[in-house]
C-alpha cells in the first residue's frame, strides 16, 4: 500500500456531533490514527440521534470512520490521568467542549505542551474562546442566524436553515486545514500551536459575497428561495411532468441562444422588455409567463435536452434517492463500502481523486471497542483495566 500524507500521525479527540468529528473523520481518510473519546456506555451522543443506517445513526456513520472509540468518564481521575498519558505523544489534540471546559480538567495548552512541546491543540467553538458570546450556547441553527444566512436564504415570506449542519461543516473544514498547516509548520519549528476556530466565524467567512453586497449600509440580497437575487431566469422551473429542472442565465449571449434554441422563439431576445438582464430581474413575473407557457409543453428531458443543444447551465433536482443513484459518481466509481457494528454500508470516498494513495476507509467503532487495546498499548494491566471498568472510569 502507498504511503497516505498523515500515515504516523495520532490524533487525540475529545469531540462529539459534528464540528469535530467531521475534522477528524477527514484527518483519518489521509492516514491519521484518530483516537476518539467517548463516555462510557452511551458515547457520542450523535449515536442516539437515528436509527437509519441499518440500525445506526446517519450523523455519526457519517463522521466516524477510521477512528479507535475510548471511553473514559473524565470525571474519575484515573481516566483523565489516561487521557493526559495519550497526549504526551500525540500530534494533535482537539476538542469542541463549551470554553473553559478543557482547562477545568488541566488540559491547558500550557500543561500539555510544556510535556510535549510539539503538539498541536485545536479548540472549536460556536464564538470563539473569548469575547462576550463565548459562553453562548451555539447550536448550528443558532449560528445559522448569527451569521446571517438565514436572512439571504428561503422565500421573500419566510427564512430557511439549510438542510445540513452548514455551521458545524465550515467549523470542521477550517479546524481541518488549519490542523494541516499547524503539521507544516511545525515541520519547520518544531513547535506544536494553539488553533481557535469559531463556528461564527468560520461561517461568518462564506458569508462574505453577501455581507460586501450589502456593504457600507447598501440593501442586502434578497431571498429568493431557489432563483437567484438579481439574475434572471436562474433558479427552479417547472417541466410539463411536472418535474422541476435547475437552469441559469449568466450573459446576454446566452439569452439569445436561450430564446432561440429553448423557447424557439428568436423575437423574444429583442423584445425591450427583457433585451438586458437588469431589465428581466424587473419583470419576473412577465417573462415567467412566457417561459411557463413553453415549458408546460415540454417534459423535464426534453427541456434539458434543448438546454442542453443552447449550451445553458442546467441540472436535475435530485433527492437524496437520485443522489444515490447519480449516474456521474457511479461512472466515476466514487462508492465505496465501510464496516460498521452492524455490518457494511455503502459509502461516499472523499472528494478529490489522487494517483499516490488510497484513502482509508476503515470501519465506524463500537462504543469502546479499542479501550482495552489502548490502555494495554500505554502499560496498564489486566487488573488495572478491570478496576476502571469496576469504578466505571471506563
Amino acid at each position: 500500500m502507498s504511503i497516505r500524507p498523515l500515515d504516523g500521525i495520532t490524533v487525540v479527540a475529545l469531540e462529539h456531533v459534528i464540528a469535530a468529528p467531521f475534522c477528524t473523520r477527514q484527518l483519518a481518510d489521509l492516514g491519521a490514527r484518530i483516537i476518539k473519546i467517548e463516555r462510557p456506555g452511551e458515547g457520542d451522543f450523535a449515536r442516539g440521534y437515528d436509527t437509519q443506517v441499518d440500525g445506526l445513526a446517519s450523523h455519526f456513520v457519517w463522521v466516524n470512520r477510521s477512528k479507535e472509540s475510548l471511553t473514559l468518564d473524565l470525571k474519575q481521575d484515573s481516566a483523565l490521568a489516561v487521557l493526559k498519558r495519550l497526549l504526551k505523544t500525540a500530534d494533535v489534540f482537539i476538542q469542541n467542549l463549551a470554553p473553559g471546559a478543557a482547562a477545568r480538567m488541566g488540559l491547558t495548552a500550557e500543561a500539555l505542551q510544556k510535556e510535549n512541546p510539539g503538539l498541536i491543540l485545536c479548540a472549536i467553538s460556536g464564538y470563539g474562546n473569548d469575547g462576550p458570546y463565548r459562553d453562548k450556547k451555539a447550536y448550528d441553527l443558532l449560528i445559522q442566524s448569527e451569521a446571517g444566512f438565514l436572512s439571504i436564504t428561503g422565500t421573500p415570506e419566510t427564512p430557511s436553515k439549510a438542510g445540513n449542519s452548514i455551521a458545524d461543516i465550515a467549523a470542521g473544514m477550517y479546524a481541518y486545514t488549519n490542523i494541516l498547516a499547524a503539521l507544516l509548520q511545525r515541520g519547520k519549528t518544531g513547535k506544536g500551536t494553539v488553533i481557535d476556530i469559531s463556528m461564527l466565524e468560520a461561517l461568518g467567512e462564506w458569508m462574505s459575497f453577501p455581507m460586501y453586497y450589502a456593504y457600507k449600509g447598501a440593501n442586502p440580497p434578497a431571498r429568493n428561495g431557489a432563483s437567484h437575487a438579481t439574475i434572471y431566469p436562474y433558479g427552479p422551473f417547472k417541466a410539463g411532468d411536472g418535474k422541476t429542472v435547475m437552469l441559469g442565465l449568466q450573459n446576454e449571449r446566452e439569452w439569445v441562444r436561450f430564446c432561440e434554441i429553448v423557447l424557439e422563439n428568436p423575437a423574444l431576445a429583442k423584445d425591450e422588455r427583457f433585451d438586458r438582464n437588469f431589465k428581466r430581474n424587473d419583470k419576473r413575473a412577465e417573462l415567467l409567463e412566457i417561459i411557463n407557457t413553453c415549458f408546460s409543453k415540454l417534459g423535464s428531458e426534453q427541456l434539458i435536452a434543448r438546454l442542453e443543444k443552447a449550451q445553458i447551465a442546467n441540472a436535475h433536482l435530485n433527492d437524496m434517492e437520485g443522489l444515490w443513484k447519480h449516474e456521474q459518481l457511479k461512472a466515476r466509481k466514487r462508492f465505496t463500502e465501510v464496516g460498521t457494528p452492524n455490518g457494511p454500508i455503502t459509502a461516499l470516498l472523499p472528494p478529490g481523486l489522487n494517483d499516490s494513495y488510497d484513502y482509508r476507509m476503515d470501519p465506524i467503532p463500537a462504543v469502546g471497542e479499542h479501550t482495552d487495546s489502548i490502555l494495554k498499548e500505554l502499560g496498564l494491566t489486566e487488573s488495572d483495566i478491570a478496576s476502571m471498568r469496576t469504578s466505571g472510569a471506563i
